[in-house]
């Protein structure tokens, strides 16, 4: 009985201190990992969280980017650093799936080095053209395309992001080759396109909106399966001839495999609570991202239909890329 009562309390002291544990949390600074440089869509949404949590926790919640290989770099990072809920990351479909199909060599295992915190929500991709490009349509673009095979140029953050898929697989779709010109994220990609030193891209609504607005840039499709709501006129590239074309650019929360249950909950409790923020919703909808939320659990589970899925697509297209 004596040792029966002791496992009892020593379980109970382990439940009380993981439970204060989660309630003190943090008591020192915390840090979002972004894998893209300033000023891109990844870095933008993780610096509008910092600075709510960093209200809400009374401690420095700071971005830091740690930019390359598609986001590889830091996925690498998290998955290498100290699983206490102080170092976090913004990661997206690029780190978190699509580059377990198109690498056969990184420094994680994506489906056991990371714990899902929250899924915080999606864009689509918009296909893009410079003004001075003669075409109006994807259908119009393909057929330019087709005309000068090699010729046109496309941008995207960096090799092996959703951007460079869906250009891929707009090139397996109609037959035509482009070339890729990766950059180091969206904030220079955009650059060069609305300078006209590249023709073309798939980029996301949050740094290309305000272009399109402007006429400084034109949009020819959109790759979710149906048309947004805020770009209503912008038809899916699966409407407009290449079929089954959906991709979709989400981003989530992520912890180094191992972190405490009761630490990843707690941060997921509070992210949720920020994705209803008015303000902070509101600009996310103005940069035109579909917010997400959710559990842990729910995430975890989306993450590894995604892995299995662009595992499928990757290779009944063909696509190879080194790393």
């Amino acid at each position: 009985m004596r040792l029966v009562t002791r496992l009892a309390i020593a379980l109970a002291i382990g439940i009380t201190t993981s439970v204060a544990g989660a309630q003190q949390f943090p008591t020192k600074p915390v840090r979002i990992i972004v894998g893209f440089s300033p000023g891109g869509g990844t870095d933008i949404m993780a610096r509008l969280f910092a600075q709510k949590l960093n209200e809400w926790w009374g401690q420095p919640v700071l971005v830091e980017n740690r930019v390359g290989a598609t986001g590889t770099i830091a996925a690498e990072y998290i998955a290498k650093s100290a699983p206490d809920g102080y170092t976090i990351m913004l990661g997206s479909i690029n780190q978190n799936a699509l580059a377990p199909a198109l690498y056969s060599k990184l420094g994680y295992n994506a489906l056991k080095d990371f714990a899902a915190i929250v899924y915080v929500g999606y864009t689509p991709l918009l296909l893009l053209a410079h003004p001075s490009l003669p075409a109006k349509s994807v259908s119009e673009l393909a057929a330019l395309a087709k005309s000068r095979p090699g010729q046109l140029t496309a941008a995207s953050p960096g090799n092996g992001t959703a951007h460079h898929l869906s250009l891929e697989l707009f090139m397996a779709t109609t037959g035509t080759k482009v070339i890729h010109v990766p950059y180091k994220g969206s904030s220079q990609a955009i650059v060069d396109l609305l300078a006209g030193q590249v023709q073309m891209s798939f980029d996301v609504p949050p740094v290309s909106l305000e272009h399109i607005k402007r006429g400084r840039i034109r949009v020819l499709g959109i790759t979710t399966a149906q048309r947004s709501a805020k770009l209503p006129d912008v038809p899916t590239l699966n409407e407009s001839g290449l079929k089954g074309f959906e991709i979709i650019n989400w981003y989530g929360f992520f912890a180094p495999a191992g972190t405490p249950k009761d630490v990843v909950a707690k941060i997921n409790a509070d992210l949720n609570k920020a994705l209803q923020d008015g303000a902070i919703s509101k600009r996310l909808n103005d940069i035109g991202i579909e917010i997400g939320g959710g559990t842990p659990e729910s995430f975890d589970a989306y993450v590894r239909a995604e892995v299995v899925k662009f595992d499928k697509l990757v290779k009944s297209a063909g696509i190879k890329l080194e790393q």
